[in-house]
């Protein structure tokens, strides 16, 4: 019994490999390139926010269920239903409605999804060549789209039921838009080259 408690405890200590790159080289390469005067004032990750927006939900909200699903597979944590905050008469939309879904990663967890979006899941976008790397917003926030979820490896391409895009948005606390590129690109983001 004890046994088991000391195995519980020691997977749950572990650190995710971009976290730890991130305090032992990261952080030492930030404060060179900006002269950071303390360590407090390097940026960091905050969060990760997984957007899916499913208009077709409105018809049939038995896909929210599938896209949920899928979501939680590639983040592994349970999705939020997003609703519709006013009527719009031309797509058939009231107040309320369910219309998408939404995760908010932090810590570990974050670190985890940023490592295999970086490495495993951008190598796989048909007609790669980078992120781009002028979708900053002006205050240290990065925000992506993708086309379809089949690139990240957690999913079963066989067992896709429906095909998705998603929005992500990677928010950092750093103060400018350069200071957060050079953040993820020290994190192993792929930006396109040449921009």
């Amino acid at each position: 019994m004890a046994q088991a408690e000391k195995t519980e405890k020691s997977t749950e200590k572990t650190i995710p490999r971009l976290k730890e790159l991130f305090i032992k080289k990261v952080s030492k390469n930030l404060t060179q390139r900006f002269g950071y005067k303390n360590i407090h004032q390097v940026p960091r990750i905050q969060k990760v926010v997984i957007n899916v927006g499913a208009g077709e939900a409105v018809a049939d909200p038995k896909i929210l269920e599938v896209i949920s699903e899928d979501v939680g597979t590639i983040t592994g944590q349970k999705p939020i239903i997003t609703r519709a905050h006013r009527a719009i008469s031309a797509f058939k939309l009231r107040a309320g409605l369910p219309i998408g879904v939404k995760v908010t990663l932090r810590g570990n967890r974050m670190y985890e999804f940023l490592d295999r979006l970086f490495n495993f899941a951008a190598p796989r976008i048909r007609d790669f060549r980078g992120f781009k790397p002028d979708s900053f917003d002006g205050r240290g926030g990065y925000s992506l789209g993708l086309t379809e979820q089949v690139i990240f490896p957690e999913l079963e391409v066989s067992k896709i039921k429906k095909v998705f895009g998603m929005d992500i948005t990677i928010l950092t606390d750093a103060r400018h838009d350069d200071e957060a590129k050079a953040l993820l690109e020290e994190l192993g983001m792929p930006f396109e080259k040449g921009k």
